[in-house]
């Protein structure tokens, strides 16, 4: 193990499990998607999704642009060779989470399972802890948030929160390839500064972080 990933690690085993970090200004915080081509490239020309973006459906948001290269496998995947980095308000990122429950069922979290299911059921967002990832992919021991928006939310989301879109697939690719040369530091140069997205004590609390 390198020195710099001993470093990261003494400071991962001492940082919460669960919280959010994400590339944010004060304004606005990046989340990150992958579509297809004829999807992805007319959201990032426009600026906004296409009247094709289903609007009904669930859709996941990842602050973590390392989650998301695990998901699509640094842009290689079927139907998810565009990756978008989506800036959205920080105001509807934070509605999302207020409203937010667990995708699935923690015990001394919710009064019980019925509960739980009520709950899901009504929820316009909900939300998942996966393990971070490192530049290899390999998984970290701290958690990484993901997001999933339907109904209003999910519509708010297209319409409402949107700030920017921005086709990142050719940076996504360059990190791929230094990677696999071995030039670790300077693939990580080139990630997104992801830092402690701030939130009030306790509001995190109804999705266990």
């Amino acid at each position: 193990m390198s020195q710099h990933d001993q470093k990261a690690t003494t400071t991962i085993a001492s940082a919460p499990s669960r919280r959010i970090r994400a590339l944010h200004t004060a304004d606005t915080v990046t989340v990150y998607q992958a579509y297809s081509p004829a999807l992805g490239l007319p959201a990032a020309r426009d600026g906004r999704f296409p009247t094709a973006w289903k609007r009904d459906r669930m859709t996941w948001i990842k602050p973590s642009f390392l989650w998301m290269m695990y998901r699509c496998g640094w842009a290689t995947k079927d139907g998810q060779e565009t990756v978008l980095a989506v800036e959205i308000s920080r105001s509807g990122f934070e509605w999302a989470l207020r409203n937010a429950c667990l995708s699935h069922y923690e015990r001394g979290l919710h009064a019980d399972r019925q509960a739980w299911r009520e709950q899901l059921r009504t929820a316009p967002a909900r939300v998942q802890w996966d393990p971070e990832r490192d530049v290899h992919l390999a998984p970290l021991p701290h958690r990484s948030l993901q997001l999933g928006l339907a109904g209003e939310a999910s519509r708010r989301y297209a319409d409402e929160w949107t700030v920017s879109i921005t086709d990142v697939t050719p940076t996504a690719r360059e990190i791929h390839a230094l990677v696999r040369s071995g030039r670790l530091d300077a693939a990580r140069a080139l990630l997104p500064d992801e830092r402690e997205y701030p939130t009030a004590p306790g509001a995190l609390a109804h999705l266990g972080a």
